[in-house]
């Protein structure tokens, strides 16, 4: 399986599938690269170079104590896309890996990239805030960080409920998925997914998205649990020049059934052209 040593010595899994046109996928919290296993054979049986990797402390990545932050992490993706000169790339970024996306192009520029996507993602800020009324309390993240803390194994089981919208009444729920997310859940180290609850919440990309200067599909779904899309892809679509918004009318946060199958066929035809 490939490893990239980044800079700080510690290594970081990725898998790379098919050849073409590169596209990077991020994942969320607390998932891993698998999460995305769906969209990258759709993307490599159309044609694409699909790499997907685990984000520091997360899935096959090394459980770094320090560093899980969009900083570093926007770092890490930067060494590993210098790491296999990709160039020409599509970058796609689901919740955290959003605003690890947009990091990103704020820290390092569009040099090596041709457009983003922003699925259920983050940015702009998801905390609530004066500026951000729209935002999500802090009590509610400190919620998460309790419940991670506590007994993290349960925690991550019951999320899942809402992170799929499992919990709408007709949801057509699937045990498995929800086992799947635990299981990439208790994955990732206790000390990265605890740090990294912050970063995701507490990290502000408006300056961020402002310098993008690539086309940006921005998806999400209407009926997100997670990342409510009043704080994060409304605003986030009128901060970017040259961003495109997507709602998918009653979908929830994490890709599954009609909604991960239309967003996989709206993700092989933004990069088609």
């Amino acid at each position: 399986m490939p490893f990239l040593t980044l800079a700080d010595g510690s290594r970081k899994f990725y898998k790379d599938w098919g050849t073409g046109r590169p596209v990077v996928l991020s994942h969320g919290w607390p998932l891993n690269a698998d999460a995305w296993d769906a969209q990258a054979v759709a993307l490599a049986e159309a044609g694409y170079r699909v790499i997907a990797h685990d984000r520091r402390g997360h899935g096959r990545s090394t459980q770094t104590w320090d560093g899980h932050h969009m900083d570093q992490y926007a770092d890490d993706l930067a060494e590993l896309i210098e790491h296999l000169d990709l160039t020409d790339a599509v970058l796609v970024g689901h919740s955290t890996g959003g605003g690890e996306v947009a990091r990103y192009l704020g820290r390092h520029g569009s040099g090596r990239v041709r457009k983003a996507v922003l699925l259920g993602a983050v940015p702009p800020l998801m905390l609530k805030t004066d500026a951000n009324p729209e935002g999500t309390p802090i009590e509610a993240f400190d919620g998460i960080r309790a419940g991670v803390r506590a007994d993290r194994s349960q925690f991550y089981y019951d999320l899942s409920e809402a992170f799929y919208g499992f919990n709408r009444p007709g949801a057509v729920v699937s045990d498995g998925k929800r086992r799947e997310f635990w299981l990439q859940g208790m994955q990732a180290g206790l000390k990265p997914a605890l740090d990294c609850i912050a970063a995701f919440s507490e990290t502000d990309f408006t300056e961020d998205l402002k310098k993008i200067d690539i086309p940006v599909l921005v998806a999400h779904g209407e009926d997100d649990q997670i990342v409510p899309i009043a704080a994060s892809a409304l605003k986030t679509a009128a901060l970017l020049s040259q961003g495109t918004l997507k709602v998918y009318p009653g979908a929830p946060h994490g890709l599954v059934g009609t909604f991960e199958a239309e967003f996989t066929k709206d993700l092989v035809e933004f990069l088609a052209d």
